[in-house]
């Protein structure tokens, strides 16, 4: 489809490679790029966090915007930067007694108790960017928001800010990166929102008694996306939806599922400065030089073995007590495993008891290493991501980039971007169903009896190297989206 070029405002609580808890991040970092590649002009909105270094990303002040809230008008300075890669402007919205904090959402594992102020008033400064963005001659067509703290921007067109034309008059396009993360406040807060009464309601932002933030998204969206086609599916179903399932089946013909790219600029095993050697398909000897070289970083013996690895938020969302049940049945078979990662203190704690007994076998990083991540991707043999749900995923991804191949069981993202061996003439990796050790375990043993087959392997390797993983056929997939919301809207 040939497409006309758009203006498309997005708008993100956190954003790569400026703030970063997660996936999200991700995404709203690179697709901005992939869509200005197509060539509609993208404007990034983000909250400008302390943790973000203004001066290395070349942030600048731009503007000054008076903001409304229930509880009197709150200064916001709006700086200017740019995604460098695109030059896709980025609008980083500054108040410091909200954003000026150690992290993004909370510390020591608790919210902070005033998230529903900070992310209310990102939302409104967002809407109130609208007509400076007109002086500046761009209005845009479009409005695309990510996750509960933006969700008030699929609202506030069409309540508070709906005699604004640059506000009222624009599509809008939520995507739900993580259901299970939706914004709850108490009841006693929800005018914090400004909006009316009449919308706390079981039709509207109440939820048992409690203001729900990504209710208002999926109300009042034109179009919802999820990041894969799966997870638009398992969200409609009380396993997967979290208490908004209802909400989300009211709307499913206004839901599709896209699951998501990665920056294969970035993930590239034939450029990345990270590695000991650096290969790709058609060299493919320096991924044995990774394996040595990572096997040489967390002090295991050099050998050649199956090399195991894991790179994951340690928590059984993620499966990773299956991971922890099942390492004294791994060690009694001639591999090797390394995992990197934090997360729930009683999973860490499990994991360094294994690690003591098991030094000579089993690799252990507690903590995140962007550098040590692209090793582990380019070293490992079989990457493992048992998730209990996964709405897209991305380590599998670059584990497919690398020739690393993945373990997944099969939901969400995970079922949509791994070809099963056994099930697929074109497998890219092995999967299973149950969320159980004893299935995690039986699926790593039909991956090693593959992998006692050299041709076999080469070619479940080859066929994940060859993957399109990018963002180009995904961001096509949004452009199509985004021509259809304007339609509705012309």
């Amino acid at each position: 489809m040939v497409h006309k070029p758009l203006k498309i405002l997005f708008v993100s609580p956190e954003a790569a490679p400026f703030a970063k808890t997660g996936g999200l991040a991700d995404v709203a970092g690179a697709l901005p790029c992939a869509l200005a590649r197509l060539g509609h002009q993208v404007k990034l909105v983000i909250p400008r966090y302390g943790s973000i270094d203004g001066a290395a990303y070349g942030f600048k002040e731009w503007l000054r915007l008076e903001v409304p809230s229930p509880s009197g008008v709150i200064p916001a300075v709006i700086e200017r930067g740019a995604l460098s890669e695109a030059k896709v402007p980025v609008l980083a919205v500054r108040h410091d007694p909200f954003f000026a904090r150690a992290s993004l959402y909370g510390e020591g594992g608790r919210d902070y108790p005033d998230n529903l102020e900070r992310f209310t008033f990102f939302c409104r400064a967002v809407m109130e960017l609208f007509p400076r963005l007109a002086q500046d001659g761009w209005t845009p067509d479009l409005l695309h928001a990510h996750d509960w703290q933006s969700a008030l921007c699929m609202v506030y067109p069409r309540t508070l800010y709906k005699p604004v034309p640059e506000a009222n008059q624009l599509g809008t396009v939520f995507t739900i990166h993580n259901i299970g993360y939706q914004g709850h406040f108490p009841e006693a807060d929800y005018p914090k929102t400004g909006l009316g009464m009449d919308l706390f309601t079981p039709a509207g932002l109440e939820f048992y008694k409690k203001l729900n933030l990504m209710k208002g998204g999926l109300l009042f969206a034109d179009r919802l996306t999820t990041v894969s086609p799966t997870y638009s599916r398992e969200i409609q179903t009380p396993e997967f939806g979290f208490g908004l399932e209802g909400v989300v089946r009211e709307r499913a013909d206004r839901l599709v599922g896209i699951v998501n790219g990665i920056d294969t600029d970035v993930w590239d095993p034939e450029t990345d400065h990270y590695l000991a050697s650096r290969y790709s398909l058609a060299k493919i000897t320096g991924k044995s030089v990774c394996k040595m070289a990572l096997q040489q970083e967390m002090h295991l013996p050099v050998r050649n073995v199956p090399l195991l690895v894991v790179i994951s938020r340690l928590s059984d969302q993620k499966g990773l007590d299956l991971v922890a049940d099942i390492v004294p049945a791994l060690m009694t078979e001639e591999l090797q495993l390394v995992l990197l990662g934090s997360g729930n203190p009683d999973l860490e704690a499990r994991f360094r008891s294994l690690y003591e007994q098991w030094p000579q076998k089993f690799g252990l990083r507690i903590g995140f290493d962007d550098g040590l991540a692209h090793r582990i991707q380019a070293g490992g043999d079989l990457f493992l991501m048992p998730s209990r749900y996964e709405p897209c995923g991305l380590s599998q991804l670059y584990s497919v980039r690398y020739g690393t191949v993945p373990i997944v069981r099969q939901t969400g993202g995970l079922a949509d971007t791994v070809a099963a061996y056994g099930a697929s003439e074109m497998a890219t990796g092995f999967a299973f169903k149950e969320a159980s050790a004893a299935a995690l375990l039986s699926t790593i043993r039909a991956a090693l009896a593959v992998y006692a087959h050299p041709k076999r392997w080469a070619a479940l390797m080859q066929a994940g190297m060859k993957t399109d993983v990018s963002w180009a056929k995904s961001a096509r997939a949004y452009a199509d989206l985004y021509q259809q919301v304007r339609a509705l809207r012309s």
